[in-house]
């Protein structure tokens, strides 16, 4: 029986050896062809998009997209409660019909360097830099004017976000107010740098690093502050209305997850009827004076 049994498995052997070459070579050929590409593609784009880190800022912008009211009818509060023709300002415009065209104020001027938006039908096309250097020469408008409400929704990188603020604190009224979008982003991938960047759990929505430049003046005693929970975070800043004291310091790198454990309180976050509350009686009781 062992020599049948040996004689037997050599005879088999090169049989079994061309099967398995045969398995290894059909999936090479499989690996090649554009099925199997078809199939490894969406099985990986599956595992992704039912991954907890995609499903959870998914559904973060979702509820942020549907949160009311929006940036919009803030600074038209705001306008209104001044009682008076407002002299208003945005800057980072793009398409004038998402905010500046709903604007109420007497006056408005608009700057914007036309990247995003070909058409640019903006008063000043050029970069908020460029408009402040040739505010603070006289070469446009007044070197005196004065806005009561500065809008700041340009680039939203950190840096420039905070030297639109250093510049528009320069030009707003005493009981004026600076207000700036994309101040709360939900999470992470909303807050990174490259707008560009689009396959990360956040996809196409962007709210840049305008929250930490935002943060750095929560920390600055000349200024109140506080962040509107709506519209992807509306934040507003005042020289003497109290809104919100400053902070503070703390989370000294503006570390994201630092940011997210305690994002009530660094950004002073409240609804928009606290708000309405804070305003309202403050302008009305003239207790800011």
């Amino acid at each position: 029986m062992f020599i049948e049994y040996n004689i037997l498995r050599d005879a088999t052997t090169p049989y079994t050896g061309r099967c398995e070459q045969f398995k290894l070579n059909m999936k090479e050929i499989l690996k090649k062809s554009y099925l199997y590409k078809v199939v490894k593609y969406y099985s990986s784009g599956k595992k992704l998009l039912t991954n907890s880190t995609y499903i959870d800022a998914k559904s973060k912008s979702e509820i942020e997209i549907q949160k009311k009211p929006n940036r919009t009818e803030v600074i038209n509060f705001l306008l209104s409660q001044l009682n008076r023709e407002t002299n208003y300002l945005e800057i980072g415009v793009r398409n004038p019909e998402d905010n500046y065209s709903k604007i109420k104020s007497k006056t408005k001027y608009s700057v914007d360097p036309g990247i995003e938006f070909e058409a640019n039908p903006v008063d000043f096309k050029m970069t908020s830099d460029e408009f402040f250097s040739n505010l603070d020469q006289n070469k446009i408008l007044s070197v005196d004017i004065k806005f009561d409400l500065i809008f700041i929704d340009g680039l939203h990188l950190a840096e420039q976000v905070d030297k639109d603020i250093l510049n528009a604190l320069k030009y707003v009224n005493e009981d004026g107010f600076i207000v700036l979008h994309d101040c709360n982003p939900p999470t992470e991938w909303h807050s990174r740098e490259d707008y560009y960047f689009k396959s990360t759990p956040a996809g196409g929505h962007w709210n840049g690093t305008t929250w930490k430049a935002f943060l750095k003046w929560r920390f600055d005693d000349s200024v109140e502050s506080c962040c509107i929970d709506t519209d992807w975070g509306v934040g507003v800043i005042s020289k003497k209305y109290p809104i919100g004291k400053r902070l503070h310091l703390q989370n000294l790198f503006f570390e994201y997850k630092t940011f997210d454990k305690n994002r009530t309180e660094l950004l002073n976050l409240m609804t928009f009827d606290n708000f309405k509350e804070i305003i309202s009686e403050t302008i009305h009781n003239n207790s800011y004076k």
